[in-house]
């Protein structure tokens, strides 16, 4: 069997699961839930209804903000880590990334920014060959080889099919998606765009990232939710892939326009931008990470999720 190239470091404690926030105490899954104190099944779906309408109504508060592009400091970039480029979800702009934005620059990630982009200008392929571009700039701007990604929804899709089927994995340090549709999402038999055709379950775009993928140098965590209303099923926001190194993170309650904002999603993104770094770098960057380039130990797979409870 192949050995994960992000090493033991970024397996949980028990394998074959998902890292799971929000579900009770630390090595005790479901514990809480059987103690008397806890509180009954049906708060933490209402109180995840209720935050998701909380933050509706403030986003619309806030989209006009966001609607200009965001102009990167260059000079901040020389000096801070790596850049980290939050890619919106569709019919969204950077105004969903205020507060995770905020809270990565006091995290240490001093060098975070937006991009804008329109679904009207194109399909999924054509607004990757985009995000690419807009990496090069701040490549440019900034001296850095490689960026981290987090892209919300159909941000995530587009960065991961860049990295993909478009070499974005020279590039792309790491990926994080919120709530990504990676293997479609019944909601989209509803549009009848060409992005829309696109999102739906066994697409031309779905097929194309199910195909082999030797090589990929880009590590990727996908955050998702059991609440989500807007991936169907929510099982979708799982990235699972035998030739990426991946890892499955589930949040408990949290919808689908509110993943942006909570803590747990914070926590999740934050570990995945310090974690995978240190370990991609022990690979020579210019190798090929395909499976017979990595070192072979019994009982290890390339693919992996963690199970942990949190």
């Amino acid at each position: 069997m192949e050995r994960n190239p992000l090493g033991p470091a970024a397996r949980g404690p028990a394998a074959g699961g998902d890292v799971r926030t929000g579900a009770g105490q630390p090595g005790c899954a479901g514990s809480a839930a059987r103690s008397s104190g806890s509180p009954p099944a049906w708060a933490a779906p209402l109180t995840g209804f209720l935050t998701e309408l909380t933050w509706a109504g403030a986003h619309a508060l806030t989209y006009v903000s966001g609607i200009r592009a965001e102009r990167l400091d260059p000079g901040a970039g020389h000096t801070a880590g790596t850049p980290v480029l939050l890619v919106h979800g569709l019919n969204d702009n950077r105004s969903v990334f205020m507060v995770m934005r905020r809270k990565l620059r006091r995290s240490g990630f001093a060098s975070a920014c937006c991009w804008n982009y329109s679904p009207l200008s194109g399909d999924i392929p054509r607004l990757a060959v985009d995000l690419g571009r807009h990496i090069g700039r701040i490549r440019a701007q900034t001296g850095h080889e490689r960026v981290h990604v987090v892209g919300h929804s159909l941000g995530g899709l587009i960065a991961r099919y860049h990295v993909q089927r478009q070499g974005g994995d020279r590039t792309i340090e790491s990926l994080v998606t919120l709530g990504t549709p990676h293997q479609g999402t019944a909601l989209a038999l509803m549009m009848p765009t060409r992005l829309g055709r696109q999102l739906r379950p066994g697409s031309s775009i779905m097929r194309e990232l199910s195909e082999p993928a030797p090589g990929c140098r880009t590590a990727i965590t996908a955050v998702y939710s059991d609440a989500d209303q807007v991936v169907l099923p929510t099982a979708s926001g799982r990235c699972d892939h035998p030739d990426l190194a991946t890892r499955n993170v589930l949040v408990r309650g949290v919808g689908h326009l509110s993943l942006p904002v909570h803590p747990a999603v914070h926590g999740a993104v934050t570990a995945a931008l310090r974690a995978y770094p240190a370990a991609i770098h022990r690979y020579d960057a210019d190798a090929a990470c395909s499976p017979s380039a990595l070192p072979r130990r019994a009982g290890e797979r390339r693919h992996h999720t963690a199970g942990m409870a949190a």
